[in-house]
């Protein structure tokens, strides 16, 4: 995948427009709106901003919390992606609709070894969704995979090099540091009420088997596969905005008025 990814943007939200587009923003990006966008919700600490960090960035760091929140402007393809990264604090919760509003797909992060995190997700979080699109995707992501799974501990170094590492595919290379409170079921059954909650047939929706990721931030395990799956899956949202605004349809009526104006003009 050497070069065909690339990070364009990165811009806190606190920052005025003005100043974002001068000190950040790239000539190309600037003359192109995002065609699609991404939101990550979640409690604090769950690790949001460092799964970001590690995708773009190929590389773990720590994180301080997001205030208000942040994005990247993701070129994929021909197309651009703006990720919307979230602040999980209490006194931001209200930001999220705002955020939310004509997203085409949301990735819900909790903790593996938090219970809390995942009920949280849907005490707090969901109800912000319901600004998104009516067909948004939704993903549901457990992150720190590398404390509580064997298979997440080993680094995958030089990402852009190689395959995407399907889940379930390593093979365990010690003891788990912590004891896993999530486990995948109860991501799956998440799943399952919020297709309920949107009011969406389980039989026509994507399968909560491949909608349910564990993730590590640390290590890389299943970063990449988690954001491109939904790269792809997002793609038809993407065109069908552009159908609906480039619609070959022509109004006659309004071509004989403007035709009348020009005749009146010329008296």
């Amino acid at each position: 995948m050497k070069g065909k990814f690339d990070i364009d943007v990165v811009a806190d939200s606190t920052i005025t427009k003005r100043r974002v587009q001068r000190a950040t923003m790239p000539d190309y990006a600037k003359m192109k709106k995002p065609d699609v966008k991404l939101v990550i919700l979640g409690d604090m600490n769950v690790g949001k901003t460092s799964l970001l960090h590690r995708y773009t960035e190929r590389k773990f760091k720590d994180t301080i919390s997001t205030v208000g929140g942040a994005f990247f402007l993701k070129q994929w393809g021909p197309y651009n992606i703006s990720i919307w990264d979230t602040a999980g604090r209490e006194q931001f919760h209200g930001l999220g609709s705002l955020y939310c509003r004509g997203a085409a797909a949301v990735i819900l992060t909790y903790d593996v070894t938090n219970w809390q995190s995942l009920a949280e997700l849907e005490d707090r979080f969901l109800s912000l969704t319901d600004t998104a699109n009516s067909d948004c995707i939704f993903a549901i992501v457990g992150n720190k995979a590398d404390l509580t799974d064997p298979r997440a501990l080993v680094e995958e170094e030089g990402e852009e090099e190689k395959e995407v590492v399907p889940q379930l595919s390593s093979s365990p290379t010690g003891p788990p540091k912590f004891r896993k409170q999530v486990l995948r079921e109860d991501a799956m059954a998440f799943y399952s009420r919020i297709l309920r909650y949107k009011l969406l047939d389980e039989a026509t929706s994507l399968p909560a088997e491949s909608m349910c990721f564990e993730t590590s931030a640390k290590t890389g395990y299943n970063v990449d596969l988690l954001f491109e799956t939904l790269f792809n899956m997002v793609l038809p949202s993407i065109l069908k905005k552009e159908s609906q605004s480039c619609s070959p349809t022509v109004d006659l009526e309004e071509c004989r008025e403007v035709k009348r104006t020009k005749a009146g003009c010329c008296t």
